[in-house]
């Protein structure tokens, strides 16, 4: 999908990290004349599972399922084939090569997006997880490698990453950035457990096709000023 054909109402990926199925429901409705791309993660797909995704495609939205599968190869070729028919966009995976290919071995009307290095990491924890002088840029750059190549129809990066990997990797695959802050809050702000972070309008100058945003639209006493700022700084920047 060319970047330049998404909706503007795509672009911003809502997380509904929210308790239950209900919930997740009442942010649907409250936001769903600015956003028509809504992400369900691990805390809502165990209180709602299935039925709460095709609710929300029932009601003309897309949904990103981000529950990062990771096992060994066969489980998680099984776990993406249950995919099927369940009106799924986005499938997300860690982005260890032989996982990628099984997920894309499976996938069925889902688009697989292969997680580099997550957002809450820093260098400290990537030095612990990876290995001492392991650089965070490369090891996202080499995993975005391995998961294109290994037939990924897009990639989990961060923001501060992006114009490095369409720099060397070029346009034909999705980026969809996470850990995304507006541009009036700053950043690091007390409780935040991103650390690789950036505005939607960086992230989307900078080469991303989407950004995932939660808890800035989630706890605004006003939502959808947040949003149409977002937006607005999005369409700035292409």
């Amino acid at each position: 999908m060319p970047p330049k054909s998404i909706p503007p109402n795509e672009r911003i990926i809502f997380a509904l990290d929210v308790d239950s199925a209900e919930q997740a429901r009442e942010q649907v409705k409250r936001l769903e004349s600015h956003i028509r791309f809504f992400k369900v993660g691990l805390q809502l797909f165990l209180a709602g599972w299935f039925p709460v995704v095709q609710w929300i495609a029932g009601r003309g939205h897309k949904v990103m399922l981000d529950l990062k599968f990771y096992d060994i190869p066969q489980t998680v070729k099984l776990a993406v084939e249950r995919l099927k028919d369940k009106d799924v966009t986005f499938a997300t995976v860690h982005g260890n090569e032989p996982i990628v290919k099984a997920a894309v071995q499976a996938a069925v009307e889902v688009k697989i997006l292969a997680v580099t290095v997550l957002t809450s990491f820093g260098r400290d924890d990537v030095e612990k997880f990876f290995g001492l002088g392991r650089n965070v840029e490369d090891i996202v750059l080499e995993r975005a490698r391995q998961a294109i190549d290994s037939g990924a129809a897009g990639i989990v990066a961060s923001g501060m990453e992006v114009p490095r990997l369409r720099s060397e990797l070029g346009d034909d695959y999705l980026i969809i950035t996470p850990g995304v802050r507006p541009a009036s809050t700053g950043a690091g702000r007390e409780g935040d457990d991103q650390k690789r972070i950036i505005t939607a309008g960086g992230a989307i100058g900078g080469g991303a096709d989407y950004v995932v945003v939660g808890r800035p639209i989630r706890d605004a006493a006003d939502p959808i000023p947040v949003i149409e700022a977002m937006q607005e700084e999005i369409a700035a920047s292409l």
